[in-house]
């Protein structure tokens, strides 16, 4: 199983994920497929996120029982601690 959930897409890559994923909510993919498929999936998400973010989780062989990657600038970055792969959050930056 995967999950994409993308923020600020725009729509020909809402579509695209459309075309191959059941869109739960807004901007919240699911799907099984194999992990060359997701690859490919992602690769368009890499490609056609332009100014928006993506997180994408799958299901894999770790201690978690998932993995995750992330495109775009979020605040929520992903860090390796000893193994484990962790959420560190970014300082917010105030308004000008």
């Amino acid at each position: 199983m995967m999950v994409i959930v993308v923020n600020n897409a725009p729509p020909r890559l809402r579509g695209r994920l459309a075309a191959w994923l059941l869109e739960i909510r807004a901007g919240v993919f699911v799907g099984d497929y194999s992990a060359r498929t997701r690859e490919r999936i992602w690769d368009q998400v890499v490609s056609y996120i332009d100014e928006g973010d993506a997180v994408m989780v799958w299901r894999a062989p770790t201690d978690q029982g998932f993995d995750f990657q992330t495109i775009g600038r979020n605040r929520r970055m992903p860090v390796d601690f000893d193994g484990l792969k962790l959420v560190q959050f970014l300082p917010q930056h105030p308004d000008r």
